[in-house]
Formats: C-alpha cells, sequence, structure tokens
C-alpha cells in the first residue's frame, strides 16, 4: 500500500510539472519571414514549412522548391520540434530568412539530433537557382566538421537587409525523425553551446552516473559479485545513450571511439542496457532458484537481444546503400524488441509481488523500475511522434535514470551489507565446523595414543620383563658361564634388554595424555622428568608457573603433549646430558621452553623431522608460532600459545 502510495504521488508531481512547463500558447501566427534579429525574435517554427519525400529519390533542392510551388510543404508545429515519429523519408525545411541588421552577420543553422547526412542550399535576391552553401553529417566527430559543434552546424551569411531562401535537408535512416533545429548568430551559439552543460544539468547528471559505476566497481572489488558488473554495464549503455541524443558524444569522445559507438547505434545502446537491467533484475530477485522459467526467458531475451545488436551493427549500413525496406524491418524489429524487454521487465516483477516469497524485494525494485519506465516512456512517446513535450531538461529520460540509480544505489548498497553479514556468518560457521573438527582429530588422536601407550605398556612390556627374567634363568646363566666370550655376550644382551624395557616404559608415559582429573599440567610434566631422570636418562629439570593449571583442560593437554614430544626429541636425537623444561604463563601468552646442551641439529632438520611437524601442526592450529635456536652447544625451542 505504502508503495502504491509513493507512486501515484510521484505520478502526480509529474503531471502537474508537466503541465506547469508548457506554456500558453501564444497566437498563431505564420510568417512569411524570419527576422533573423537578437535571440529574443520569432522563434523559427513560426516561418518554417516542411516537406518529406522518398530516400528513393535524389536530392534536389529546385525540385524540393517545385513542391513548394504546388503547395506541398507543411507548416511545422508551432514553438516545438518537428517530430515526424518513425518516419522513413528525407526531409526538406524551407524558410524564407532577412537581416534585419545593419551590418554583415554570420549565422549557423544547427540540427541538435543525430543526422545521417545534412545540407544547406540558399537562394539570395536576384539568384534563380539554389546554391548549397554547406553540408554535414553525425557520423563525423565535432573536430572534424565544417562548424566544429556538438551539432550538426551549417554555417551561412547575410549582408545588412538582405533577404534569402533557404533550404535545409536532412537524411535520417535510424527509424526517428525528431528534428531539434535553430537558426542563431555564431556569437549567441558559441555563449550558449557554452553554457549548454551547466544549463541543462548535464555536469553534475553525467558525475553522478560516473561515480554511481565507479562506486559499483568498487562494490565488486570486495564482494565478486556480478550484480555490480551488470550494473556498471547498464549504466554506461544508458548514459552514452543520453550523450548521444544531445550530442556530447561528438565534444567529449576521441574520434575512434565516437565512430565505434554510433557504429553500434544510440537506439541499439539502449538494448544492451535493457539486457544488462535483466541481468541486474534476476540477480536481485534471485530468479534462478525462486523462478527458474522466468530466469530462463529473460537469459533468453538477454541473449537474444545482444545477438540482434551484432546483427544490426554488421548489416545497417549494407542496408542503407542496398535495401531501405531492410532499413524499415531492422528498425521495427529493434522497436519491437526494446518494447518486449521493457515487458518482461514488468511481468516479472508483477509475477514475484503476486507471491510471498521475495515480495518486499519486488516492490522496491519496481519503485525503481517505475521512475526509468516513466522516462523512458515519455521519451518513447516522443520518439514515435505520439507527443512531442519535454517537462524537464534535459530529457525525462535522463532525469528518471537519476532517480532510478539513486534508489538502486541505495539498494545494492543495503545488498552489499547484507551480503557482507553472510559472509561473516558463513566464516563463522566455518570456523566453529573447523574448530569441532580439529577437536574431534585432536580427540581421536589421543585416543590413539592412549591405545598405542596402553599396547606398549600392557603387551609390550611383560613380554620384555618375561624375556629378561628368563634370560635371567639359571640354564641361561650357567650357558654364558661356559666362556668367557658367552659371558661378555650376556651381559651385553641383558643390558640392552633392561634399556629396551625401559624406553618402552618411557614411551608409553610420554604417549598418554595428561591426567588432569588425577594430577595437574605442572604435576604431568614433572612426573614425565622424573621418570626420564629415573631409567638413567639425561637430567631433565622442569618449571612451571602455578598460574597454569588454571587454564582450560583442552589448553593443558595440548601444552603437555607439545612439552612431552619437545623432550623426548631432546632425548633421543640431542645427546645432552642436561635437558630444562619450562612452562611459563604471561599475561596473554603461554610460553613452553625445553633447552638442551646437546650437539645442536643439522641445518636442514630444523622442522624436518615427524615430531617437529607434529609440534607445529599443533601449534599452529592453536594460533602460536615456534622459535628455533641451535647450534653445537645445544637447542632451545620456544613455543608461543595465545590464552
Amino acid at each position: 500500500m505504502r508503495f502504491r502510495y509513493v507512486c501515484a504521488l510521484l505520478l502526480g508531481w509529474l503531471l502537474v510539472h508537466s503541465a506547469a512547463a508548457q506554456d500558453p500558447d501564444p497566437p498563431h501566427v505564420v510568417r512569411d519571414t524570419l527576422l533573423l534579429k537578437d535571440p529574443k525574435g520569432p522563434h523559427i517554427s513560426e516561418a518554417y514549412r516542411y516537406y518529406t519525400e522518398p530516400f528513393e529519390v535524389a536530392p534536389n533542392p529546385e525540385q524540393a522548391e517545385a513542391r513548394w510551388r504546388d503547395g506541398k510543404f507543411k507548416t511545422g508545429p508551432w514553438h516545438k520540434t518537428l517530430n515526424l515519429g518513425t518516419v522513413h523519408e528525407r526531409v526538406w525545411m524551407r524558410l524564407a530568412v532577412r537581416n534585419t541588421e545593419a551590418q554583415r552577420l554570420r549565422f549557423v543553422w544547427s540540427i541538435f539530433n543525430f543526422t545521417d547526412s545534412a545540407a544547406l542550399y540558399c537562394r539570395r535576391q536576384g539568384e534563380t537557382r539554389f546554391t548549397r552553401l554547406a553540408a554535414g553529417s553525425s557520423w563525423v566527430p565535432a573536430a572534424d566538421r565544417q562548424f566544429p559543434a556538438r551539432s550538426v552546424s551549417l554555417p551561412f551569411t547575410l549582408e545588412p537587409g538582405e533577404s534569402a531562401v533557404l533550404l535545409l535537408r536532412a537524411d535520417v535512416h535510424t527509424g526517428g525523425v525528431y528534428l531539434p533545429t535553430y537558426i542563431e548568430t555564431v556569437e549567441h551559439f558559441l555563449a550558449w553551446e557554452m553554457g549548454f552543460p551547466f544549463e541543462r544539468h548535464w555536469v553534475w547528471l553525467l558525475g553522478f552516473y560516473l561515480s554511481s559505476a565507479l562506486f559499483n566497481l568498487v562494490l565488486f572489488a570486495f564482494l565478486r559479485d556480478r550484480i555490480h558488473l551488470w550494473y556498471v554495464g547498464y549504466v554506461v549503455g544508458v548514459s552514452l545513450f543520453l550523450m548521444m541524443e544531445d550530442g556530447l558524444d561528438a565534444l567529449m569522445m576521441p574520434a575512434g571511439l565516437y565512430r565505434l559507438v554510433w557504429s553500434v547505434g544510440q537506439y541499439n545502446l539502449m538494448i544492451l542496457a535493457a539486457a544488462a537491467g535483466i541481468r541486474i533484475m534476476q540477480l536481485f530477485l534471485r530468479l534462478r532458484s525462486g523462478w527458474p522459467r522466468l530466469h530462463r526467458a529473460g537469459n533468453w531475451l538477454a541473449g537474444l537481444a545482444v545477438v540482434f545488436v551484432v546483427f544490426y551493427a554488421a548489416l545497417f549500413p549494407w542496408a542503407v546503400a542496398h535495401s531501405l525496406t531492410l532499413v524499415r524491418v531492422l528498425n521495427w524489429v529493434r522497436e519491437a524488441l526494446l518494447v518486449v524487454v521493457f515487458g518482461y521487465g514488468w511481468a516479472t516483477l508483477l509475477a514475484v509481488l503476486l507471491t510471498r516469497r521475495r515480495r518486499q524485494l519486488a516492490a522496491f525494485y519496481a519503485l525503481t523500475y517505475f521512475f526509468f519506465f516513466t522516462g523512458f516512456a515519455v521519451f518513447w512517446l516522443n520518439h514515435f511522434g505520439i507527443t512531442s513535450f519535454n517537462p524537464v531538461y534535459p530529457n525525462t529520460l535522463a532525469w528518471g535514470l537519476f532517480l532510478e540509480l539513486l534508489v538502486l544505489s541505495a539498494l545494492l548498497t543495503g545488498r552489499f551489507h547484507y551480503t557482507l553479514r553472510q559472509i561473516a556468518r558463513l566464516r563463522i560457521r566455518q570456523l566453529h565446523l573447523r574448530n569441532t573438527q580439529s577437536a574431534r582429530l585432536i580427540a581421536a588422536q589421543e585416543d590413539e595414543r592412549e591405545q598405542l601407550a596402553r599396547e606398549l605398556h600392557d603387551a609390550l612390556g611383560p613380554n620384555l620383563m618375561a624375556l629378561h627374567l628368563a634370560w635371567q634363568g639359571p640354564a641361561v646363566r650357567e650357558a654364558l658361564a661356559s666362556s668367557p666370550a658367552a659371558a661378555g655376550a650376556g651381559q651385553q644382551a641383558e643390558q640392552l634388554l633392561r634399556r629396551l624395557r625401559d624406553d618402552v616404559r618411557t614411551f608409553s608415559h610420554t604417549l598418554l595424555p595428561a591426567r588432569l582429573g588425577q594430577g595437574s599440567l605442572t604435576e604431568s610434566v614433572q612426573q614425565l622428568g622424573s621418570l626420564i631422570n629415573l631409567h638413567g636418562g639425561p637430567e631433565v629439570r622442569t618449571y612451571c608457573d602455578q598460574t597454569v593449571d588454571q587454564l582450560p583442560i583442552p589448553l593443558q593437554q595440548a601444552t603437555y603433549r607439545i612439552a612431552a614430544e619437545l623432550l623426548n626429541n631432546a632425548v633421543r636425537h640431542s645427546g645432552a646430558t642436561k635437558v630444562l623444561v619450562q612452562v611459563l604463563r604471561h599475561p596473554s601468552t603461554l610460553e613452553v621452553l625445553v633447552e638442551d646442551n646437546g650437539r645442536g641439529m643439522e641445518p636442514r632438520a630444523p622442522g624436518g623431522g615427524i615430531g617437529l611437524r607434529g609440534v607445529q601442526a599443533r601449534v599452529e592450529y592453536l594460533r602460536g608460532h615456534v622459535h628455533i635456536d641451535s647450534s653445537t652447544q645445544g637447542t632451545s625451542i620456544v613455543v608461543q600459545i595465545p590464552c
């Protein structure tokens, strides 16, 4: 209901503004001669007459003058632009003029819309035939025209008090004969051109279009969401169309780019922009998941639009030269395609609005679509010659695009924030999943270590003990006592068995996780050091801060694992006689230090062993880091973990 109320208010404002913008018609006095004096003089529409003829007829000013004598010329619309709609014919405009000033003046007769070719013919007093004074074409960039300007401007001069008859020929093959035209002195024309971008609001309108496109490029750089690229394509297409409508492209674009844009065609750029608009609508309303048939239809329609534009651009130049019937067909297909594209937009919005899913999104997007479609409708009614009014400057389409982009930018900004929140939620979910999986993996590793430790302690340990006892039996003793060599070998074997039994006991205790229910982290580390000292290894000294026993149990278990692994490496590989193990708690980190006086690690060894790789993997999971300092005097390994 609120959306309908807003739309009704906007439509009412547009109608009131349109009515207010129309000046009351002055008396319709048709003049025989236009007096060329100051800019506030009579309007050109008060004096010119026009006539149309097929393009198949060769242009000839004398034949056009004969049509004038036969009464074939008509008066143009009073104080309005000559708008013949989709007529595919050449236009002749006849005007009798007189210079009322007491000095020689130079004038320009300008056409402010795209014209394939134009020519100005003049017959002065005392002359019987027309002379061509100037010619021009919108296909030529402004800098290369006879009179450099955004419009096709054809200059002529008149002596003081001189009268003349002018014939202006205009050929337009694009399917829309809309000829805003004026005659002014060169001085006034140049002054008007200098202030035109400011007076008609083009400076800040184009600035807004450009900034809107750049803003969406920034959003795409953050999100990699293709809707923002389609938005840029849409803005570029419609902006080029509007620039071409008022001739700004001839002034602002390099010659090569200007010719390339016009080879595509002004109205074809609107078709491409409409195809980009379809993609924006599909992505914004998420049609793929909710309305797959509408989504496929939009894809086909957008693809058809692109194919048609390519076909039109390739075939149109040939058709102008060889088949004017084909030119008409191409233009009418273009108009029909535009109607179908905009009809698809309304049909899609209506289909989504009639369902509960995403109705609010469709309502917001319908508001943006309404703004542009209103401007487009007014513009296209003028294009077809049904109406001929322009309530705002530069035109309703430019303001419709401004309002549409204003609302659409707000919607896409909201979509940007929504996407950021979704990404944040997804990352949090992924972190939770990763932490859960890591916790399960560590728990599984702990179970495997505990099982392996029990196997070593309960299976291999008793067997080694039994073997040791059997080795000390009477029969073996008697056999070994039979010779000194056997006695020496037996003594060595007994030492190896004792060492193997002690190693199995040490490894089993190292593999077992800290029993924090029975003993704290401090006690577990101390017991591990005492066990190694008991079996004749290097002298192990341990120290733990009292506060480490207050850490969370998972962190205590991980700390014990790290200390046990580093201590085991020092005992087995360093050849040290002294090993120091410290667990220190700092305000924001937990530090594990294992230091020995062994022979050090080889240059390729740090991080290369299985034990150290396991320690580094565990520390990385805990978002900590490992520092190794090794030399021939010993090795120091420091592990820091956030706590």
